[in-house]
């Protein structure tokens, strides 16, 4: 917990409590060819195949349902999102009947805004995020609304943490943990619940070289904005900023890597390749952290990974197979099973 957040891992029980009827239980899964290229165990919580396709549901579900539960449920919800995070707002919305508006930029991933209006949602298109962020707060100031943050609220972060926390129930020991960054809460409530669960284990995060803010933040001790909004095959996680709820869980971060866009194609190929899941670049980011991780480390660990998504439009597809990475293995290791 911090000075910024009442976030602990009580709250984030809660939430699994509170959405444990509305969300999917997703499976662990893993891969024996890499585990014997990396030469440690590598489990990956696939939330990729979370209902909407990704792990945000979980933060807007215990955000709405929090409110239902205080009786305080607004008629209207409104959201900032670059996508998974519109998605998740839109189904939460609905399941408790309240009326839901996404405020995003025009560069949305188009895959991601058609799936925001199937589940009942206004999508509402600006020319830059910054115009899109001012609709929003404009928008939350009418009677009987709530503005739903993507990953600056204590509810929010707690909702996220019940990845880890379910996944670490279901595995038991593990040396390290490893989830992606863009605004950070994924990465917090991560932190929090293993920090719990499995006080020894590391927990390290990634985020895009090309929207390296988390980076920049921690190495300066406070909180950076991108100038420029970010270019990176990670949509998810091209934030211009952390907040200011989850700078202080990140600061407690074991390790955090910065990766370029030719390992986030690398390891989304391979990804895809090895799980035979449809997953979303952002996920590559903590793969490439794993990768460097067991470079470094000694052999025969175990490593949770948590795969965030699996919403990628077939041009970001296209983009990331326009080389076949998968006629270079990753080996790191050279002994035998």
């Amino acid at each position: 917990m911090t000075q910024n957040s009442s976030v602990n891992y009580a709250a984030i029980a809660a939430a699994a409590a509170r959405i444990k009827n509305h969300v999917k239980h997703t499976p662990v899964m893993e891969s024996r060819l890499l585990n014997k290229w990396m030469g440690q165990r590598i489990l990956f919580k696939a939330e990729c195949l979370q209902t909407v396709g990704a792990f945000k549901l979980r933060g807007a579900m215990n955000f709405i349902a929090k409110l239902n539960e205080q009786g305080r449920l607004p008629k209207h919800v409104v959201a900032n999102s670059s996508g998974n995070h519109a998605q998740a707002v839109a189904y939460a919305a609905a399941a408790f009947g309240v009326k839901a508006t996404i405020f995003a930029s025009k560069n949305i991933s188009p895959i991601k805004a058609a799936a925001t209006q199937s589940y009942g949602a206004e999508v509402k298109l600006f020319d830059s995020r910054p115009d899109a962020d001012a609709a929003v707060r404009e928008a939350a100031q009418a009677p009987d609304t709530v503005w739903i943050p993507p990953f600056n609220h204590d509810d929010i972060v707690a909702g996220q943490g019940t990845v880890a926390l379910e996944a670490l129930q279901e595995i038991g020991n593990v040396d390290a943990v490893f989830a992606p960054c863009g605004g950070g809460g994924l990465l917090s409530g991560s932190l929090i619940a293993t920090r719990e669960l499995q006080p020894n284990a590391l927990v390290i995060g990634a985020e895009p070289a090309e929207a390296n803010d988390a980076s920049m933040s921690l190495q300066s001790g406070e909180i950076v904005s991108l100038e420029h909004p970010p270019e990176t095959l990670a949509d998810g996680a091209a934030t211009p900023s952390i907040g200011e709820v989850t700078f202080p869980l990140l600061q407690q971060l074991d390790d955090f890597y910065e990766v370029d866009e030719l390992q986030i194609a690398y390891w989304t190929q391979w990804l895809q390749h090895l799980l035979k899941l449809h997953i979303e670049p952002t996920c590559a980011m903590s793969m490439a952290a794993v990768a460097a991780w067991a470079a470094n480390t000694t052999p025969g660990q175990t490593a949770l990974v948590i795969l965030s998504g699996g919403n990628i439009s077939q041009a970001s597809m296209a983009k990331i197979w326009e080389r076949d990475f998968l006629l270079q293995p990753p080996i790191i290791s050279t002994e035998e099973e």
